[in-house]
């Protein structure tokens, strides 16, 4: 896997790119490598990343079967940055559906740094 581009798009390879985030999460020093690095979570299924990501705030109302379930049943594509502030992250996720159905998922994320470590507060969906 190291010499592949890593999924989140960029030209850079995992190891490189989002293995980074996924092993220290103060190597994000953006919301959108945190962004990146949550949606090749999703595509290794690194489940605890992903819950471990959400704001201390938001985390008590996930649920980490539903998280887990959404990831293993989805094929992840592709992954599009469409606009970045310094605080949120408007993005299309592509995917295959458990029913082989193409999917997109079109959010505007927002973020919140807390003690040096960005996290994902949450997101509206769009269309």
């Amino acid at each position: 896997m190291m010499s592949e581009n890593c999924f989140c798009g960029s030209a850079l390879p995992y190891g490189q790119c989002c293995e980074l985030v996924h092993s220290n999460l103060k190597n994000a020093e953006t919301c959108e490598q945190l962004m990146r690095a949550r949606y090749t979570a999703f595509v290794l299924q690194k489940i605890d990343f992903i819950y471990e990501t959400f704001h201390p705030q938001t985390r008590r109302f996930q649920n980490k079967k539903e998280i887990e379930q959404w990831s293993r049943e989805s094929n992840w594509q592709e992954l599009n940055i469409l606009k970045t502030t310094p605080s949120t992250v408007e993005f299309k996720a592509i995917y295959l559906d458990r029913n082989m159905v193409l999917q997109e998922h079109h959010e505007k994320s927002n973020f919140k740094k807390l003690q040096g470590i960005w996290y994902y507060v949450d997101g509206k969906l769009l269309a």
